[in-house]
């Protein structure tokens, strides 16, 4: 298989991964060309480890780590001021570790390799990642999604993790409703409603007239990593690992907290 193939399979993931880490879709986009620059001029990057994913992970790291070593860094306007405010409560090296295993499914011999450390000293940065969120305020969610069982999945997730449910809807209009009544602090929503309208055509609504993070949930991931148009920084795929799902919440609280639990 050519270099393109195997880069080009995995490139929508770390798309994911690079919007993450910088908190925007501009800035890991910036991140991830440096890289595929990067491959160009030297191919054999990727023959560094034995599996081409960690592979192109781990050189996407040394990049990301050579870039910022240099004083460039990416902040759209966007998210300047959420990502600001909560970067100093998770340290670079957690958030990474935090990521590569829990977001994009590494093993953790795997995250070790990608960045360069032990795996104790991995687990040690996953511990500590873990006790930061931790510590990020509870709010209150929305969630968006026609399947009764995978409400009720969400709904047990989100309070497990403290948060509470002020809305469920179905549909495009019955998530105008339940804006119109309580401003969440969080959105989980598929993309594919009961009556055929779309979830991201509903959250596209709702962020006209506040900001909010947001999750999608879909078994079609590639119809929204296409690189043509705003993307959102947190998805999952269905079916999804409940695992996944708790720290994608924690992280996208991380990098946003516009609202707290109302009394």
């Amino acid at each position: 298989m050519s270099m393109a193939n195997v880069v080009g399979s995995h490139i929508p993931h770390l798309r994911r991964f690079a919007r993450a880490l910088s908190g925007s879709q501009a800035g890991g986009d910036a991140y991830v060309e440096q890289l595929l620059e990067t491959l160009v001029e030297d191919p054999s990057a990727l023959a560094k480890s034995q599996d081409s994913r960690v592979g192109l992970y781990k050189t996407f790291m040394q990049i990301l780590s050579s870039v910022a070593a240099s004083g460039w860094q990416v902040r759209p306007k966007s998210w300047a001021s959420g990502f600001d405010r909560n970067v100093s409560a998770m340290t670079p090296r957690s958030r990474q570790a935090f990521l590569l295993r829990h977001v994009e499914g590494f093993t953790l011999p795997e995250t070790a390799e990608i960045l360069d450390a032990t795996e104790e000293e991995t687990q040690q940065l996953l511990d500590r990642a873990g006790e930061e969120i931790a510590r990020q305020v509870a709010t209150d969610a929305l969630v968006i999604e026609d399947e009764p069982l995978i409400v009720m999945d969400l709904t047990q997730i989100l309070e497990e993790l403290g948060h509470r449910v002020i809305g469920v809807a179905r549909t495009r209009d019955e998530a105008s409703r339940v804006i119109a009544k309580h401003r969440p602090g969080l959105i989980l929503a598929d993309i594919q409603l009961a009556d055929g309208s779309s979830g991201l055509d509903a959250v596209n609504d709702l962020l006209g007239s506040f900001e909010v993070p947001v999750i999608f949930i879909t078994a079609y991931p590639e119809k929204l990593l296409t690189g043509e148009k705003p993307e959102p920084t947190f998805l999952i795929t269905k079916p999804y690992q409940p695992e996944t799902l708790r720290v994608t919440i924690s992280q996208a609280l991380f990098f946003d907290q516009r609202s707290r639990r109302a009394a």
